[in-house]
C-alpha cells in the first residue's frame, strides 16, 4: 500500500474515488471488472495532476 504524505488525506481520496465512480456510473467493488475500477483510478490521477498543476502555476507566478 502507498504511504500517504498528507495526514488525513485518505478520507478525501476515498470521497474523490466514489464521487468519480458515481459520475461515471460505475459501482466499485471486487465484482466489477478491473478495467472499470481502473477507469476510476485513472480519472483520479488525471484530476489530482490537474490540481497539482494549477497549484504550482498559482504559487510560482512571477511579478
Amino acid at each position: 500500500m502507498n504511504k500517504l504524505v498528507v495526514p488525513g488525506s485518505k478520507k478525501a481520496l476515498d470521497n474523490l474515488k466514489y464521487e468519480i465512480a458515481k459520475e461515471l456510473g460505475i459501482t466499485l467493488g471486487a465484482d466489477q471488472s478491473s478495467r472499470l475500477n481502473g477507469t476510476v483510478g485513472g480519472e483520479m490521477t488525471r484530476r489530482l495532476v490537474e490540481l497539482g498543476q494549477r497549484y504550482y502555476c498559482n504559487t510560482n507566478r512571477e511579478g
